[in-house]
């Protein structure tokens, strides 16, 4: 009996030690940027002309986006202090798909 009450103390302290873990970086949200992508960089679905993953064309292609954490989104290109959200021009990210820097058919 004894060694039952230590296993279910033991399996409690587990549980509990799990419950108290942060969610892994990896689940943290996340959303489409489009226009932010060098060339053959972005993430799935990069719009006409493309197939998925890598198959952009153009630097900066409007209909290519990248997933990023949510809300950086719109940092890019806006906040020019920090390098990570630099991009060149007037260019900037957008949530949805952009006519800009689209490859020539």
């Amino acid at each position: 009996m004894h060694d039952r009450v230590l296993i279910a103390a033991a399996l409690a302290a587990a549980v509990a030690s799990l419950a108290g873990q942060s969610a892994p970086a990896q689940a943290q949200a996340k959303e489409k940027c489009y226009g932010i992508a060098l060339a053959g960089k972005n993430d799935c679905a990069a719009g006409p002309g493309t197939t998925c993953a890598g198959t952009s064309t153009v630097d900066y292609q409007g209909n290519a986006w990248k997933l990023v954490p949510a809300g950086d989104c719109l940092k890019y290109g806006v906040e020019e202090d920090k390098a990570e959200y630099r991009l060149p021009g007037d260019r900037r990210g957008s949530l949805t798909p952009l006519d800009r820097d689209l490859p020539q058919s």
